[in-house]
């Protein structure tokens, strides 16, 4: 028995030096390559903490961290689509992206990814594993992403003006009613206004198990029925009449702060101390969910399968999970996005960023569903 211990002991042993040695030589292949990442760039906190990640990269690695801002990642996926058909397995020119949902499902069906990669990080070894990190939207990610953050879907409000705000999508419609033009909701399909049309339809059908099902255009058809009858109400007393809806959180943030709206929306339940910070909002506003939960998810990171800097982004992607750079980005005076590593490797505000009960996101596939009828309806 001792022998056989003593045997699989040596197993672990080596297996952990190949390991090191194979992420030796990433680090290595790393050096002088340059990153184009694509990611969200609607946001200064979030804008400026790549900033600062791409000089502690290039500090550290010698990786040269380029943010491509996008407004919304699925303008991504057509060059990728396009760089496959031509042929060009290697050299790609997009890197790393910041992913989930319905693109990492169209990115996986597609085959653009490369990996599975997840577990050679070493710094895997600090990611929470009870969150959900190895689900995307209840799609399985198979080592193609690595999770980056928790997301909810939240609303603030300025205490002064409004103490009592709604509690359920019902309440919001009655508060519309009686306050008009002072409630609305982002453009769909930008990310936060089909969030919020995920989160009223979760509601308006108490959670209908279809929802968590591929899409089936007679399942689509009654099931939103209900979400389309409150948006036609809704959109007579929301702000600017339903004509015209803000662009995306920063603009229903800033509405707010003007005195214009009495609810911004955002997915991170941390957005309201930052903006208080740097001055977006006043320290009256807080951030709640409806009393049936925040819709939940998390956010990943993933290479494409011919990215020309894939070492580097690996390499990236690692820093991104180090408990240094989770620590920043938890800590409430920089972004405040909660982590996902486990607490204990946490330091600072990031260790008390604050956390909503759960709504699970419906299947991928009724994201862009929703978007296309939404805008068959609403977007002219």
């Amino acid at each position: 028995m001792k022998k056989l211990l003593c045997l699989m002991g040596l197993f672990l042993s080596s297996h952990s030096l190949a390991q090191n040695e194979d992420w030796l030589e990433v680090e290595e292949k790393a050096q002088g390559q340059t990153v184009y990442f694509h990611a969200w760039g609607g946001s200064q906190e979030i804008n400026n903490y790549i900033q600062w990640a791409g000089k502690r990269l290039q500090q550290q690695h010698g990786v040269t961290l380029k943010h491509v801002k996008v407004t919304d990642i699925a303008e991504t996926t057509p060059r990728l689509i396009a760089e496959k058909a031509a042929g060009k397995t290697t050299g790609g020119s997009v890197d790393l992206v910041w992913i989930n949902g319905e693109n990492f499902k169209s990115m996986k069906d597609n085959q653009l990814l490369h990996g599975p990669f997840v577990e050679q990080l070493p710094n895997w070894q600090y990611v929470d594993k009870s969150l959900p990190v190895t689900l995307d939207f209840s799609e399985p990610t198979n080592g193609l992403e690595a999770p980056w953050g928790l997301g909810q879907l939240v609303f603030i409000h300025d205490q002064k003006t409004l103490n009592n705000p709604p509690q359920t999508f019902k309440e919001m419609l009655s508060y519309a009613k009686a306050f008009p033009n002072r409630l609305s909701y982002p453009r769909p399909p930008e990310f936060h206004g089909t969030s919020f049309l995920k989160a009223l339809l979760l509601e308006l059908t108490n959670r209908d198990a279809s929802l968590y099902r591929p899409v089936n255009e007679q399942d689509f058809a009654i099931v939103t029925a209900p979400l389309w009858k409150y948006l036609d109400e809704f959109h007579k007393y929301a702000w600017r009449n339903g004509k015209q809806f803000p662009a995306g959180t920063a603009e229903s943030i800033q509405l707010l702060d003007d005195g214009q709206l009495d609810l911004a929306i955002t997915f991170n339940p941390n957005a309201v101390y930052s903006s208080q910070i740097s001055g977006k909002l006043s320290e009256t506003t807080t951030a709640y969910a409806l009393e049936t939960g925040a819709l939940s998810n998390i956010h990943f990171l993933a290479i494409p399968w011919n990215a020309a800097g894939r070492e580097g982004a690996m390499v990236t992607i690692n820093f991104l999970l180090s408990p240094e750079a989770q620590s920043r980005k938890g800590d409430l005076n920089v972004w405040g996005d909660p982590s996902v590593l486990s607490t204990q490797y946490l330091e600072g505000s990031a260790k008390n960023t604050q956390q909503f009960k759960s709504v699970d996101e419906p299947h991928p596939s009724w994201q862009s569903a929703l978007e296309k009828e939404w805008l068959k309806r609403y977007g002219n």
